[in-house]
């Protein structure tokens, strides 16, 4: 190719010729196809999905219900055999599957219709359905669709979805757009995201949300100052051909999402991975920033528990029927933990190696399994290490910051694993219970009143009656009662003034004590602060278990956090 100029004064490319009007071929381009060719011609085929699982498990295990008529089978000789494929084929196929003959199914769209694969009490096979997403496609609702052959009603079980990537980041291009799909799918048909994703997605999957929009708009920032480590601000636009700069400026118009993601498929797999770990980084940053501060919108979630039971229910505001009442419920919710054995523990331990470190905190005494996770990246550049810790129970994430000023401590491996299974023991001998409260009815009357973190929820409770409400915190209840005018005070346990303290609350401990109960950072450290007390008590409440400090000549009063709740009783029963 050569670069020309037209009249008036624009730069273009044309093929360049000889004398007599002959295309000049770049002998070492012709060179490098030539290379290229016989490299090709030299590595083994990739199989499709399909056939590799069916090389994989045997024709004696897989049952296939697909569109094609011929398959390629291989033999145990190690021959391959061309095999036929009829539409009765098919339906023995699946029949084998439903009757437990064959344990392996894989189905495409053209086998999902009209066809149910669920684990159905009318049929021998009731096994839980795994069900593997290998091509998600761009059709949301064919995604939702296929999803529904193996969850659907009359079932033993209900299925568990695992979407399949590989780990090339670039990937995350094609989940990220079936993701967005299916929740402008489920807003479409029922009027609420998530429900046609049925929340198989985390929110990160969702790389075209607004989160994902700001974070990239950082993430040029910081392209252009030099503060990335992943790639260069001339080596990415030259390797993505993306004009980001004009005049020593970033460019007004940047580059959108989807065009962003585009590029970046055609990026060497290292760089991929690099730039999308730091990406990520940004929007995994705003989206737990936007969780602590409540402003997280997920849309509407289930809450799902082995028993919901309604155990009282207030009327906040009148009408001809349910349908027109406002109402307030205590709703009572009771599951198994789900408790993580050592034995798993000890495998995520070893995947990890020498980055796997065992701890114990030296206050609760509890013990935890620290991991890497993925580096948390701030506005400015600064990459913030982060560790996941995995709980017998649950798992968080903390930076390395709040780990270093935390009660968390090596501990040995002897200690560790009693630790772990005194834990495990704790939390299967009874079941978890907690109590919330939700609004349903008609709210947008009383709207306003019920906070400012809408947290909207559907549940089902025990005698199968189908809610939709706002949940009202539980500091925040017998304040609304108040600004209504209802009497009489929803009396809170003292595990929940505790909890409702921890999030930010401010509650009233007992009735007419005077005392409040907030959470408050001293010296780095939360604590919990007992206000409105009478100087005069000092001692009584100190014998009780709280502690004091003088802080800017003030005495403040404390209560420990590992003796939270019985102290709280004590003051309530005054």
């Amino acid at each position: 190719m050569e670069v020309v100029s037209d009249e008036d004064g624009n730069e273009r490319s044309r093929p360049l010729s000889d004398a007599d009007g002959n295309p000049v071929h770049s002998q070492e381009a012709l060179r490098i196809r030539e290379d290229t060719l016989e490299l090709l011609g030299a590595m083994p085929p990739i199989a499709p999905a399909l056939d590799a699982v069916i090389e994989r498990f045997g024709t004696d295990a897989v049952a296939e219900v697909t569109g094609r008529t011929k398959r390629l089978v291989r033999l145990p000789d190690g021959s391959q055999k061309l095999q036929s494929r009829s539409p009765s084929a098919c339906m023995a196929d699946a029949d084998a599957f439903m009757n437990g003959a064959k344990r392996i199914l894989v189905f495409s769209d053209a086998g999902g219709t009209g066809r149910s694969y669920h684990a159905s009490l009318d049929h021998q096979n009731q096994q839980r359905r795994v069900h593997f997403l290998l091509e998600p496609g761009w059709r949301a609702d064919r995604a939702v669709q296929g999803l529904g052959r193996t969850n659907r009603t009359n079932q033993a079980q209900p299925p568990i979805f695992r979407p399949v990537t590989t780990d090339c980041r670039g990937e995350r291009r094609f989940i990220s757009t079936i993701a967005r799909r299916l929740d402008a799918l489920g807003a479409l048909t029922r009027g609420q995201r998530q429900t046609g994703g049925q929340n198989l997605f985390d929110p990160m999957d969702n790389l075209e949300s607004d989160y994902a929009k700001d974070a990239l708009l950082t993430w040029y920032r910081l392209l252009h100052h030099g503060k990335l480590k992943s790639v260069t601000f001339g080596d990415f636009c030259h390797r993505t051909g993306l004009r980001l700069e004009y005049e020593g400026e970033l460019v007004d118009k940047l580059p959108p999402i989807q065009r962003w993601l585009n590029r970046i498929l055609a990026l060497p797999i290292a760089i991929q991975n690099a730039i999308f770990d730091e990406y990520l980084g940004l929007v995994e940053t705003r989206i737990d920033t936007a969780k602590k501060a409540g402003t997280f919108d997920a849309g509407v979630e289930t809450i799902r528990a082995d028993k919901l039971t309604i155990a009282d229910e207030i009327i906040l505001r009148g009408g001809a029927d349910t349908s027109t009442s406002t109402r307030l419920l205590t709703v009572e919710a009771e599951w198994q933990r789900d408790v993580r054995s050592l034995a798993d523990v000890s495998a995520l331990a070893d995947r990890f190696g020498n980055r796997a470190l065992r701890l114990r905190n030296g206050r609760s005494g509890k013990v935890a399994l620290q991991t890497p996770a993925r580096t948390r990246v701030t506005d400015t550049g600064e990459a913030v290490a982060t560790w996941q810790l995995t709980r017998p129970g649950h798992r968080q994430y903390i930076t390395a910051g709040d780990l270093e000023e935390s009660m968390w401590e090596p501990a040995d491996f002897g200690t560790f694993e009693i630790c772990w299974k005194a834990e495990c023991d704790e939390l299967v001998q009874e079941p978890n219970r907690e109590r919330f409260f939700l609004a349903v009815g008609r709210l947008l009357p009383i709207w306003n009143l019920l906070g400012d973190d809408p947290e909207v929820r559907r549940l089902v409770t025990a005698d199968g009656r189908a809610l939709l409400g706002r949940i009202v915190p539980r500091g925040d209840v017998n304040t609304l009662l108040g600004k209504l005018g209802i009497t009489g005070a929803i009396s809170l346990t003292p595990e929940e003034i505790v909890a409702a303290a921890w999030e930010g609350k401010t509650v009233a401990i007992g009735n007419n004590t005077g005392l409040t109960l907030q959470r408050r950072r001293v010296n780095g450290e939360s604590r919990l602060e007992l206000s409105g007390f009478d100087p005069r008590s000092l001692p009584t409440l100190k014998a009780q278990g709280c502690f004091t400090e003088i802080i800017q000549f003030k005495t403040r009063m404390f209560i420990p956090v590992s003796r939270a709740a019985d102290i709280v009783s004590a003051l309530s029963a005054k």
